[in-house]
């Protein structure tokens, strides 16, 4: 069975973190269960944007810097690394607080703006992937996911935290190479195979809901989550926030590839009951996004959910533009004119949602089409 250790923690105290991070550990075998003496290990946080800590984008540094110490104390030899949405890695650690828990450690910093070419034949729909040269010169991961919504996959968590060993634009790529959330979610389950991080801690002590990943609010749920098994990880959390774990593509294709198990029966819960944690007012959207491989063009925009931007929000900074994957721009500046939000052709976009993932005033949501809202109403 997979093993999940939930330990409850309430505050970033260092004291308090570290002491729970070790429980964690033990819990699930002890932390030389997943590093030996001597080995060169990477410790990928969630690094999707230079935001500081309290906008809960982000790895907390306090349990970067436990997972580190703790590990450091084992023997292993430490590096850091992640490539966030835009910038560069160097500046979005440092404002994530993520570098000084680093230099206090004298962990330094891995090379994830250079990438380079790998072949995966056991990949069941990716077979290349370009992949950071910090991550692949490591002997293993140690991924550190941050418990949030996703406008896209719903939830990010221990399995999309692995898209960051993609560097630069190249993730960009992905969305409009493969528009499909099934697609998509395959590409994250191909990758998370051939990369293989042997330990997942994730921080949930204080999450993020609605707007995720980076234009939601901070919500407090006093917990970390320790496996080795990715799709058991997130699927733990769903049960707590309240989504069926088998309508999440990536824990579903997950599942079928062998990356792990999503079934109860399949996963020994450890350390805190559960059920201290299940919050059934979190606010993550509940209902699935229909695949647009099922949807004729002519019907996207009457049924799948599409970005928009709330005008008077909106501080024109160009960012939403910038990350738009398709080119020419889906949205881009209405005749040039920077004074005036930029503009969506919605019958061009293909539903990545970057646009919202990055805005940096968070006025950027994503609605649900007045058709969609009736035809799900049927359902239930």
């Amino acid at each position: 069975m997979s093993k999940v250790a939930l330990v409850m923690c309430t505050s970033y105290d260092y004291s308090e973190v570290k002491k729970a991070v070790k429980r964690g550990l033990d819990l699930i075998g002890g932390p030389l269960a997943f590093v030996k003496p001597g080995e060169n290990i990477l410790l990928k946080p969630n690094l999707l944007t230079g935001d500081p800590p309290e906008k809960c984008v982000t790895t907390h540094p306090e349990v970067f810097k436990a997972v580190g110490e703790i590990l450091l104390g084992a023997g292993a030899n430490l590096s850091y690394g992640d490539s966030p949405g835009f910038g560069s890695p160097e500046s979005a650690a440092r404002k994530a607080g993520i570098a000084q828990a680093a230099a206090d450690l004298h962990i330094e910093l891995a090379d994830f703006r250079n990438g380079e070419e790998v072949f995966f034949e056991a990949g069941v729909q990716n077979k290349k992937f370009v992949i950071a040269k910090g991550a692949l010169a490591s002997d293993g991961i140690v991924s550190l996911p941050k418990l949030k919504t996703h406008a896209l996959t719903r939830m990010t968590g221990s399995i999309k935290n692995q898209f960051g060993c993609v560097p630069g634009v190249l993730k960009g790529e992905y969305h409009v190479k493969l528009p499909d959330l099934n697609n998509f979610a395959q590409m994250l389950v191909d990758l998370n195979s051939f990369l293989k991080p042997r330990l997942f801690v994730m921080d949930g002590i204080m999450a993020m809901e609605g707007n995720g990943p980076r234009g939601g609010k901070p919500r407090q749920m006093n917990v970390l989550l320790f496996s080795s098994d990715p799709v058991a990880l997130d699927a733990t959390v769903c049960r707590m926030v309240g989504l069926k774990a088998e309508s999440i593509p990536t824990l579903e294709l997950g599942m079928k590839s062998g990356l792990g198990s999503y079934l109860e029966s399949d996963i020994e819960l450890l350390g805190d009951d559960l059920s201290q944690f299940i919050t059934f007012d979190f606010d993550v959207k509940k209902e699935s996004s229909p695949s647009t491989r099922k949807i004729p063009s002519l019907l996207t925009n009457l049924l799948v959910p599409k970005p928009f931007i709330n005008k008077e929000g909106c501080v024109m900074c160009g960012v939403c533009v910038n990350m738009c994957p398709v080119m020419p721009k889906v949205l881009d500046w209405d005749k040039g004119d920077k004074t005036k939000p930029p503009v969506y052709d919605y019958n061009r976009c293909i539903r990545c949602y970057c646009c919202q993932e990055l805005c940096p005033e968070s006025t950027i949501v994503v609605k649900v089409p007045l058709m969609r809202r009736g035809l799900d109403r049927i359902k239930r």
